[in-house]
């Protein structure tokens, strides 16, 4: 869920108290506050587990506290690996390499961190890609070794337990 709340004190706390009143768990909090907006509200978003007929509360109990609810949504994608890319990556087309995986509508890249040395040196990414289920992982994984080895990219994998 994706939450909109003012930006002064106290806020996330009064966003994350109905959530355990409703016997909801938070599983992750995403939260960074940007110090040079000028704005005075600030977006959160929140990956959490309820019991079955908690929302219509929780949202009550969220608008009773000020915060919006921007965005609500059930998470589709629930496995993920996270892996490192290493070699000429935007010389080889990084987003190419991404689109082969999202274009499949089984699996998703959800998070890439680049680093980029120099632009004759080998950049590398730490990149998490998510699916559906653990078949269709096996063949995002696949994918990425195919794209890896026609790009002669180095690929490093999983960087979690599996």
């Amino acid at each position: 869920m994706k939450l909109e709340m003012k930006d002064t004190p106290g806020q996330l706390v009064a966003a994350l108290k109905p959530i355990s009143a409703v016997g909801g768990n938070i599983i992750a909090v995403i939260h960074q506050r940007d110090t040079l907006s000028t704005a005075e509200t600030l977006d959160v978003q929140i990956v959490l587990e309820l019991p079955e007929g908690r929302l219509e509360t929780l949202l009550g109990l969220l608008k009773e506290q000020g915060v919006s609810v921007v965005r609500i949504g059930e998470q589709r994608l629930l496995h993920q690996r996270s892996l490192i890319l290493i070699g000429h990556l935007m010389h080889t087309d990084l987003s190419d390499t991404v689109d082969r995986i999202d274009q499949t509508g089984f699996a998703e890249v959800t998070e890439i961190s680049l680093v980029m040395p120099a632009i004759n040196e080998p950049s590398s990414a730490r990149i998490t890609v998510r699916s559906v289920d653990l078949a269709d992982m096996h063949r995002a994984l696949d994918i990425l070794r195919s794209v890896a080895g026609q790009k002669q990219i180095l690929m490093i994998e999983p960087l979690e337990a599996v």
